[in-house]
């Protein structure tokens, strides 16, 4: 089956700034916005919101741009312990945590900030953690072409911890197998086995 690609999303030009319906969220909330600790929050948080969504202004092509490189080499290449801050699309509350990357080069290699710089574009989007892990892995399969991509998120969810269930303890973890790592049990073991050694 053809996997369909990402559609880029036309804004159309807003009658109200970002702003202007922060105040009057602020109102609705029995608040005064122009009480002295609230005066400017709403350019803060507008420009709070236009950093943590920063990745929809990003291209993966552009990101990935001069960074890949021919190497004679076949063996797991693995990024571990990326901290990774998202925005729940659900209730616009953080979701925090660390992603693993690791895939099997097919003659060519990724300069390693790249894997990095590819997590954060995705996750300063609004998200859910299953869509980010899955992102991730098919952005590195569909420019390097590798043997296989493993991805694993880790993360605490503020919407399971500050609202609802409130389990303040409670985490999620989600993987994206391809190729190799789906296939093969041994592939896959060693990935899982490298990212859960503790730090020397």
């Amino acid at each position: 089956m053809k996997e369909t690609r990402e559609t880029t999303i036309t804004l159309q030009p807003a009658t109200e700034t970002i702003p202007d319906l922060v105040r009057k969220i602020l109102v609705q909330l029995g608040e005064d916005p122009e009480r002295e600790g609230l005066q400017r929050t709403p350019e803060r948080f507008a420009k709070a919101l236009q950093f943590l969504t920063s990745g929809y202004r990003q291209d993966p092509e552009k990101l990935f741009n001069g960074a890949v490189f021919s190497v004679c080499y076949d063996q797991m290449v693995v990024v571990k312990d990326i901290e990774v801050f998202s925005m729940c699309e659900h209730h616009l509350l953080p979701f925090f945590g660390k992603c693993h990357v690791a895939y099997i080069p097919s003659k060519r290699v990724i300069g390693l900030s790249k894997i990095a710089r590819l997590v954060n574009m995705y996750a300063r989007r609004l998200q859910i953690q299953e869509r980010l892990t899955s992102q991730i892995a098919k952005a590195i399969q569909e420019k390097l072409s590798p043997e296989g991509v493993g991805v694993i998120i880790e993360a605490r969810h503020l919407c399971m911890v500050m609202r609802g269930v409130e389990k303040q303890n409670s985490s999620a973890m989600t993987s994206a197998m391809l190729g190799a790592f789906r296939d093969n049990k041994e592939t896959r073991d060693e990935f899982l086995s490298l990212v859960s050694t503790p730090k020397s």
